[in-house]
């Protein structure tokens, strides 16, 4: 089966949701977003101060739904009820969030879709698990899980990511399900109920740091940009001609580097810098003799030559400047939604041929 022959129904609302259907629709497949007349997708809503009051779309929601059909139907019309089953009849995947409670009112649950419709893939989002029907967003997730008392420093207290990274993460975990799913559905023929939790995707990114506490007992501390297994990695350095730049030195070599295009030899030789976790022990002292160094160069050469001896080293840019780059451009997608002129970023990392 081809991409292009999916059929989609996106009853999903928010970011983690529409995040799929959009994936979807970039890939090629029909993807139809069905909202109610009464409420909409909330994010229709979220606009900055300086977006049109009048406007239907958000940056937000443009953010997230990309080359779609939109329609609207009441599901307390039977006639609208049964207009959406009969589009859910002729689907393969449906992307739902409901709440409980609305599954039930409705007959719109996974189970009960799957009874009428054993060919359809029913991709689920919740919070913190089918069953359960706490009301969860991005923040609240991020706060139980873990992330908001790692993220920031010891005087800026628990600090939120300023991406909705748990939605996110949620979304690419329920691509992937769908994807096996699909994949499945050729041999077996039969769909298949995908459900991904926020919990659940927060959770699994834990990665390192789940790891660094479960075998060795440590809890994370507010640390900055800093990594508490690598060093210097996260420091962030001003130099002469005022830009802020930053460095990821993940071995001994890259070290050994870094000292040469400083002009600092000796510091791979001293003793308390000898290995990575000795650079970890010392990295306060290590950061201190970089910053004096770092402030006499300036930052596109002290780059360039990091980028010719492969050491991981950047220059911290705002979005103004990431987006100045044709390789970031190359990654906008524009639609007119409404009479809106919306652009977002691809939900496509991957090539193919």
């Amino acid at each position: 089966m081809r991409v292009e022959s999916l059929k989609i129904i996106d009853l999903s609302t928010v970011l983690a949701g529409p995040s799929v259907g959009t994936f979807f629709a970039e890939l090629g497949a029909e993807v139809i977003k069905v909202e109610s007349p009464e409420f909409p997708d909330v994010t229709r809503s979220w606009k900055l101060p300086s977006e049109s009051s009048n406007a239907s779309v958000s940056a937000y929601f443009s953010s997230v739904n990309y080359l779609k059909h939109y329609i609207q139907l009441d599901f307390n019309e039977k006639a609208q009820l049964d207009q959406l089953m009969l589009l859910i009849s002729a689907a393969d995947i449906v992307l739902v969030n409901f709440k409980k409670s609305t599954e039930s009112k409705f007959g719109l649950s996974p189970d009960t879709l799957l009874t009428k419709f054993p060919h359809l893939i029913i991709g689920k989002i919740s919070g913190f698990g089918d069953e359960n029907d706490r009301v969860a967003y991005d923040l609240i997730l991020q706060a139980e899980t873990g992330f908001m008392s790692m993220n920031g420093t010891s005087q800026s207290g628990p600090v939120k990511m300023p991406v909705a990274l748990i939605d996110v993460l949620a979304a690419h975990h329920l691509k992937e399900g769908v994807l096996v799913a699909l994949l499945d559905r050729i041999s077996s023929g039969q769909g298949r109920i995908v459900s991904v939790s926020l919990y659940d995707a927060a959770i699994s990114s834990l990665a390192n740091q789940a790891s660094n506490y479960l075998m060795s007992h440590q809890i994370p501390q507010r640390i900055g940009c800093l990594h508490p297994n690598i060093a210097p990695y996260g420091e962030i350095f001003s130099t002469k001609d005022g830009f802020q730049i930053t460095i990821a030195i993940g071995s001994d070599i890259h070290f050994q580097k870094l000292g040469s295009v400083l002009s600092l030899p000796e510091l791979a030789q001293d003793q308390r810098f000898l290995s990575n976790q000795q650079r970890v022990k010392n990295r306060s002292v290590l950061a201190d003799l970089l910053k004096v160094k770092l402030m006499q160069v300036e930052a596109e050469d002290f780059l360039s030559r990091c980028h010719e001896m492969y050491i991981p080293a950047a220059r911290i840019k705002n979005l103004a400047e990431v987006f100045q780059d044709q390789s970031a451009q190359q990654l906008v997608r524009q639609e007119e939604i409404s009479g809106v002129n919306t652009k977002r970023v691809s939900t496509i990392a991957f090539k193919w041929k």
